[in-house]
């Protein structure tokens, strides 16, 4: 037996070494040749350094990339499999990039194996090919999902998961000093989403199947990236774990295609033809055509690739950052007070001789709450629920800083470095909303977009840019000030929280926040 595996390895290190000269070998596939270098990076040892950045996963590698950018400058250079991964923590290149020279960077690149099972071959709106896919595929969810009216026409379904999420917190907070918050907002963001994305209320039993086959991929997929080291061995090698791979999509399908084609038999019976029940985001996907395939309907798979990305986009950042925003408010006490006081005074209502407090704040309210909208853009800065924006590529090879930028390579943007910087922003690990603040108490003038300079992107920028921040922003102001003015948040007796980023808060916390929360009003 272990003569057999020694047999195996040799003649994969023989296969990955063969493959690894005609790579360098095979002539550009460009137009034009570009002598230029690639930017600066590590050694490369060819089989061994693919194989050891591919296991790691990007919170793993970031603490790498900052020794490195001291080291090289402020673009650098990881082989990460068979392609160059070029990753850049300057703020000004980034604008240069994502938007002085945006239909050049907004590619993404080839997907991987297993990718392609999980996004139907790249049929979705975050790994789509720069093209006329994508334009239609965002066009839709922009203007039939994300559009002011209608993300207004779900204002009662916001409240509806807003009570349901405030019953949740008093229920636990009465039978124990610390609550687990973060299962909570999870479970509202996801009721919201799943309502917003089939278009009913669904009982808690299919809430967590949902959530389950969601999370099952989400969490397990660093463990197959192995697999796209050269599939056709590991297909061989690991073929347990391409079986499970395969197993999650299945169980995926398994819960969310049920939901699809009851949606389907409701719209063509005309059942969804009523006015107090907005349409659904499978709705405009079952009337979606793509134009460059011969104007074909989207397959089932393809429609469930596109609501997946609508869940996990709207649920796991958005409840991330919910409990970075609550965890701040619960280590700086006077950031919570003020917060509660601003809000007292906007939605207090004079009857008679008395004021009385409304228990809800109303998505009315929150224009009138400057101090709010500045404790979530501080957050975002200082805890961006993803570290990197996803992987962007070149439409063809480019010269880009005095380097080459290959067009089979990945382009990388560090998001919570161009954050930190100590240039633009002062003490920038310090979380101080007050520097979104003028001098009057009213909101700067902040472009989160980055369209004319990029100080922080916690959505990305330019052409990819999460093309739901507004719905973001607008979840985060209504749950947090109605958390606030709700609930008192304290640390529960003999707690602490440890604000740095070494808890790795991103997508899904590892240290979730435990808070002793008592009814406010």
């Amino acid at each position: 037996m272990m003569e057999a595996w020694f047999i195996i390895l040799v003649s994969l290190c023989l296969i990955f070494l063969i493959r690894a000269l005609l790579s360098l070998l095979q002539p550009s596939t460009s137009s034009t040749k570009i002598n230029n270098p690639i930017p600066p990076g590590p050694p490369h040892i060819p089989i061994i350094t693919p194989i050891t950045w591919i296991t790691k996963s990007f919170s793993q590698i970031e603490p790498i990339l900052k020794t490195l950018h001291a080291k090289y400058g402020p673009i650098v250079t990881l082989r990460i499999g068979s392609r160059p991964a070029i990753f850049i923590a300057d703020r000004h290149l980034a604008h240069q990039a994502l938007i002085q020279n945006g239909s050049i960077f907004s590619d993404r690149p080839k997907s991987l194996p297993t990718n392609k099972i999980i996004s139907s071959d790249q049929h979705n709106i975050s790994s789509a090919y720069y093209g006329s896919t994508w334009r239609v595929l965002r066009r839709n969810l922009a203007a039939e999902m994300l559009h002011p009216s209608r993300i207004n026409s779900f204002s009662q379904t916001r409240k509806w998961v807003l009570e349901v999420l405030l019953n949740r917190l008093l229920s636990d907070s009465k039978s124990t000093d610390s609550v687990k918050v973060i299962n909570h907002l999870q479970y509202a963001m996801f009721s919201l989403l799943v309502f917003m994305c089939f278009g009913q209320r669904v009982n808690d039993e299919k809430i967590k199947d949902i959530e389950r086959v969601q999370r099952s991929l989400l969490l397990a997929f660093n463990r197959f990236n192995i697999l796209n080291f050269w599939p056709m061995i590991t297909k061989i090698l690991f073929r347990k774990r391409w079986e499970q791979l395969l197993k999650l999509r299945s169980d995926q399908e398994e819960v969310l295609f049920p939901l699809i084609r009851a949606r389907k038999e409701a719209k063509e019976s005309g059942l969804c033809n009523d006015n107090n029940n907005p349409p659904a985001y499978v709705d405009t996907l079952l009337d979606l055509k793509l134009p460059d395939e011969r104007h074909r309907n989207l397959d089932e798979g393809e429609i469930i690739t596109l609501c997946s990305e609508f869940l996990n986009a709207g649920t796991d950042t958005t409840s991330t950052a919910l409990q970075w925003i609550m965890a701040n408010l619960v280590k700086y006490q006077h950031v919570q007070q003020r917060m509660v006081e601003e809000i007292g005074r906007v939605i207090s209502a004079s009857e008679g001789d008395r004021k009385v407090m409304k228990e809800v704040v109303s998505e009315e309210d929150l224009e009138k709450l400057p101090y709010l909208k500045a404790v979530i853009l501080e957050a975002l800065r200082r805890h961006p629920p993803g570290h990197f924006v996803l992987p962007h590529a070149v439409t063809d090879d480019v010269v880009f800083n005095g380097y080459l930028v290959p067009k089979e390579g990945s382009v990388n943007f560090m998001v919570a470095e161009i954050g930190w910087n100590p240039e633009v922003w002062e003490d920038p690990m310090v979380f101080k909303p007050e520097r979104f603040l003028n001098e009057d108490g009213s909101v700067k003038a902040f472009d989160i977009t980055g369209s004319k300079e990029i100080k922080m992107m916690p959505f990305g920028a330019g052409r990819r840019i999460c093309p739901g921040y507004n719905l973001a922003m607008l979840h985060l102001e209504y749950f947090v000030a109605n958390l606030v003015w709700n609930f008192d948040w304290k640390l529960p007796k003999g707690g602490d929280i440890d604000l740095s980023e070494k808890q790795e808060f991103t997508i899904v916390m590892k240290n979730p926040l435990l808070a002793h929360i008592s009814p406010r009003i």
